[in-house]
């Protein structure tokens, strides 16, 4: 016969019982399992009795071990398992300890998947795309995905995109219009958005150049092209290679007929 000889609370944690069995050390329960067992001393256990507690205890270990991990930030309940399983908790124990801060409202994928979604919007003006690989990676199921990111309207993603063109084109000012289209196209492709929506940006977005400008960026350009030709080629050979590869570049006839000329009378 087993009973409850001794209980007394841990030192170095005052939500941990210490429980002793015909006056031996047996087994620590938390807090909560001792009231909802109605530990005390002198109680009769069986050995189902004991092996329902501990396996309760080890819950409620796994449900304070999740919580704790919630508290720093929300998180998935993928991320929540991989914890608990890497901390060494069985999935029975896992499964349980989840619902019960599912239940409690610790923990929602949904809603933690909405926070993901305006986070990352307004810290990283991610579009869809790479807003859904990071849920994914989150271990976040297909219907929430979808669910969450729906209400990721249109007109945000275009205002959203809209600005990091901008930025894009400032950045890339000494570039012709077709470079920096280009770079606009990619950036907003890793980014995540569609290519609709990167079409209309590029639909009417302002890349017109001045005159002056366009002699600044050919001058920087093309004095590198001039320069890796040269040492090659001559004459109208050179000519036809400087000026194929400017015009592949974006820039006007006009523009690089009149570096060459300048080129030729240097």
């Amino acid at each position: 016969m087993q009973v409850i000889s001794k209980i007394t609370r841990q030192k170095n944690n005052d939500q941990r019982y210490n429980i002793y069995l015909n006056e031996k050390y047996a087994f620590a329960v938390d807090e909560s399992t001792l009231i909802k067992f109605g530990l005390t001393k002198g109680k009769i256990l069986e050995q189902f009795d004991i092996d329902e507690i501990t396996y309760e205890d080890e819950i409620a270990k796994a449900f304070n071990r999740g919580l704790n991990f919630l508290s720093y930030q929300m998180r998935s309940e993928y991320e929540v398992r991989k914890k608990l399983l890497d901390a060494g908790f069985g999935e029975a124990v896992i499964l349980e300890a989840i619902r019960k801060l599912e239940k409690l409202g610790f923990l929602n994928d949904e809603t933690y998947s909405k926070a993901l979604l305006e986070t990352k919007k307004k810290t990283a003006k991610k579009g869809p795309k790479a807003i859904k690989q990071d849920l994914i990676k989150k271990g976040i199921d297909k219907e929430t995905q979808e669910k969450v990111l729906n209400t990721f309207t249109y007109d945000e993603q275009l205002k959203l995109a809209k600005s990091l063109a901008e930025k894009t084109a400032k950045a890339n000012a000494k570039k012709t219009p077709m470079q920096v289209k280009q770079k606009i196209q990619e950036f907003l492709s890793r980014k995540g958005y569609s290519f609709e929506i990167i079409n209309e940006i590029l639909d009417h977005i302002d890349l017109e150049r001045e005159d002056d400008d366009w002699e600044q960026i050919v001058g920087l350009q093309g004095e590198k092209i001039w320069n890796k030709y040269s040492s090659k080629f001559t004459g109208n050979e050179l000519r036809m290679k400087v000026k194929q590869a400017l015009y592949q570049k974006g820039f006007p006839i006009d523009v690089i007929d009149r570096f060459i000329e300048e080129k030729e009378s240097e």
